[in-house]
């Protein structure tokens, strides 16, 4: 798998119609701060390693979240942290958490699922686990 940077932001920025890597960076920080807090333990650090090295550090030094965040106020969380709306945040973590899912294994996919609350399968582009 090719972990570069060029080539994960290359990957947001076709699944969201960006027009330059700087939107799709902008996008993959405002997601993975949020995401960052509200994962803990080890599956946060095993995604932050199978990451892009620059991407590692935007999950991993996120302060925890204090209450976890369902699917809907998960996006408006990455709208306020980027100052877009509600729709373009949308549209970051529609791109960013499916991207995020292809360089992840099954079994970590699921393991970070069950730390959040039910509906978020669908944001990675994949079905809720049975």
């Amino acid at each position: 798998m090719d972990r570069t940077l060029e080539t994960f932001l290359a990957q947001v920025a076709k699944r969201a119609g960006y027009d330059s890597p700087q939107q799709a960076a902008r996008a993959v920080q405002n997601v993975l701060e949020v995401l960052g807090a509200h994962l803990v333990g080890d599956d946060r650090t095993d995604l932050a390693r199978l990451l892009p090295k620059q991407c590692g550090p935007l999950l991993t030094a996120t302060e925890p979240a204090s209450e976890p965040l369902a699917p809907a106020p998960f996006v408006e969380a990455v709208a306020e942290r980027s100052c877009d709306d509600v729709a373009e945040a949308r549209r970051a973590v529609g791109a960013v958490l499916p991207t995020l899912a292809e360089v992840t294994d099954d079994a970590l996919l699921r393991r970070i699922l069950t730390q959040l609350p039910p509906g978020h399968a669908g944001l990675f582009g994949r079905t809720e686990p049975a």
